[in-house]
């Protein structure tokens, strides 16, 4: 009687669990929904002068590839937070005409569904990822317009995040009036320029050769394969890695509020590995580590479409591993990027700012051995410590060690080795 009862419960929260994950899927789904009907926003892109009719940006879709996009590439940089993220999608964003470069659009996606409908960032589907990217690569905006608080008005927006960052978002063909008692947080710099009008940087979108996007939002390689599968596009993979120890103690500098627990822990003793910091720590150690094992496998979906680059091999070797990069995508490395990598490798004055890109990269790399205590460098070795040896980050066993910059804390590795043989056997 009693093993009844036990499996009578065991059905009732198994019921519970699917009703739960049900609800949420349906309020992501109703709240998509009811921001669309809210804007209805007119088509922004014309081909071969019709309307690209919303069926046909289905990823699933088998659209005709226009021969025009011969060679067109489109590059999207995953990485984490306090990675170098900024610095290295800088590579990109420096190309010149050629590039039309975005900073973090998924911002707003995961903005809107995390505050709009409580959901956790965790818990966000990669699907909304995945449709606002396609949308972007292709350069249309109606789907990011719907993410934007407030949203956009005849497709012009003054609340776009870091639209400053795209040297394309702030070019003169882009650059509307500038608007009396329009408030906009994130104005471009190089010119005074109004609110963003989406149309005409759709315009521009379409006039550039290449594309790339920078994101610390996707979680899961995996969730991408119908994208880099779709026949519109010719993705190009760039995973940005960097010693956990490092973005730890980065992070607790540049999101203090956000790390108090790990503040108090490295004053006030011991750090309780069970606690749900620590565990989310661990857990997107490990999806990094999943991640980068499946592109490193090269499955035949991902074949010269991944690469894995670490940050601290960029902070060395800045215009090597640009260069490298650069071969993988298959664009030519302009005079410009590399200009623009010298100076801001090897500044005599670092600025200061979350997302500053201009540093000393080769002094940068270390810093963070000086800045975190030695008893969280232990909890970050144990719970990402498979991550760290996937990686080639070498373990310390004491805070002399931790602190001994003459013990290299990096193996020489080869990470993209089937990309490398390819590229030499093509000479």
């Amino acid at each position: 009687m009693r093993n009844k009862y036990v499996i009578l419960i065991i059905c009732i929260v198994a019921l519970i669990i699917i009703e739960k994950e049900n609800n949420i899927i349906s309020r992501v789904s109703d709240k998509l929904a009811h921001r669309q009907t809210q804007q209805t926003p007119e088509p922004l892109l014309f081909f071969n002068g019709s309307s690209l009719d919303e069926s046909k940006m289905s990823i699933n879709s088998t659209l005709f590839v226009d021969p025009d996009q011969a060679g067109h590439k489109h590059i999207l940089l995953l990485a984490t937070t306090r990675t170098g993220s900024s610095f290295v999608g800088e590579f990109f964003n420096q190309l010149g005409d050629n590039m039309f470069y975005l900073f973090e659009p998924l911002w707003h996606v995961e903005r809107t569904l995390s505050v709009d409908t409580g959901i956790p960032i965790s818990n966000i589907s990669s699907t909304a990822y995945q449709d606002v990217l396609l949308s972007l690569f292709l350069c249309d905006f109606s789907v990011l317009e719907s993410f934007i608080s407030p949203p956009p008005l005849e497709h012009v927006t003054a609340a776009l995040f870091r639209r400053e960052s795209s040297m394309a978002l702030c070019e003169e063909q882009v650059c509307s009036p500038v608007q009396k008692n329009v408030f906009e947080r994130y104005h471009c710099i190089t010119r005074r320029c109004g609110p963003l009008n989406f149309t005409l940087a759709s315009q521009s979108c379409l006039r550039k050769k290449h594309k790339a996007i920078k994101t610390v939002r996707v979680r899961q390689l995996d969730s991408l394969r119908l994208l880099v599968e779709d026949p519109r596009l010719d993705i190009k993979i760039i995973q940005l890695v960097r010693d956990p120890r490092a973005i730890l103690a980065s992070r607790m500098v540049a999101f203090s509020s956000k790390y108090q627990t790990w503040k108090s822990w490295a004053t006030n003793g011991k750090v309780p590995i069970d606690d749900e910091e620590v565990k989310r720590l661990q857990g997107n150690c490990n999806q990094i580590r999943e991640s980068a094992e499946l592109g490193l496998s090269q499955p035949d979906w991902l074949e010269n479409h991944y690469m894995l680059v670490r940050y601290e091999d960029i902070a060395r070797y800045p215009i090597q591993e640009a260069a490298e990069m650069y071969r993988f995508t298959g664009i030519p490395f302009t005079p410009q990027a590399r200009e623009w990598i010298i100076k801001n490798t090897h500044a005599s004055e670092v600025a200061s700012g979350v997302y500053s890109t201009q540093k000393n990269s080769s002094e940068q790399v270390e810093k963070w051995r000086f800045s975190i205590p030695f008893k969280l460098v232990q909890v970050v070795q144990e719970v990402c410590g498979p991550t760290m040896e996937l990686f080639g980050y070498r373990f310390v066993d004491s805070e002399e060690t931790l602190v001994n910059t003459s013990f290299s804390l990096l193996e020489e590795k080869q990470f993209n080795v089937s990309y490398v043989t390819d590229f030499i056997s093509q000479f």
